[in-house]
């Protein structure tokens, strides 16, 4: 999960299969992230293409719990989740394709879980974004918050 303001990462998980509480525990991670930071997660909208895990009963359950509104594109729109998109064949080139990382080496998903939370910690402290000014997600919502009460344009 992505915030489209910022850039940050603020949910994720990993799985060797598709369903519907992976979606909602990455959702579960970026809702309890804002609300630990005191930010305010109601009124949220929620941008997802029409995969199956954003379409679940849970998952809508989950939004709807939280007061998030769940935006899906038109079908077959291939702006809709560009920003996922694109982030996530950034993490595969990154990650699972990289070079420097030995994927045999893994000896099973937590390894993969421990790459992406390095990864998913450089990404959100370090890497530059030229949509933020040259600075990393964590640099941006830290000058926002600077300047602006707790109630920020974010999505889920």
């Amino acid at each position: 999960m992505t915030d489209v303001y910022s850039r940050k990462i603020v949910g994720w998980k990993i799985s060797d299969t598709l369903y519907a509480d992976l979606a909602v525990d990455a959702l579960t991670m970026a809702i309890a992230a804002r609300r630990r930071a005191g930010q305010a997660v109601s009124e949220l909208v929620h941008h997802s293409d029409r995969g199956v895990q954003y379409r679940s009963i849970a998952y809508a359950t989950a939004l709807d719990e939280n007061e998030i509104v769940a935006s899906v594109g038109p079908r077959g729109d291939s702006y809709d989740n560009a920003l996922a998109d694109a982030l996530n064949s950034l993490y595969k080139d990154d990650v699972i394709h990289n070079a420097n990382v030995n994927p045999d080496a893994w000896q099973g998903i937590k390894d993969v879980e421990k790459a992406t939370l390095d990864w998913v910690g450089w990404y959100n402290a370090e890497r530059i974004h030229s949509k933020l000014g040259n600075r990393s997600p964590n640099d941006f919502e830290a000058l926002y918050w600077a300047d602006h009460e707790s109630t920020a344009p974010y999505a889920a």
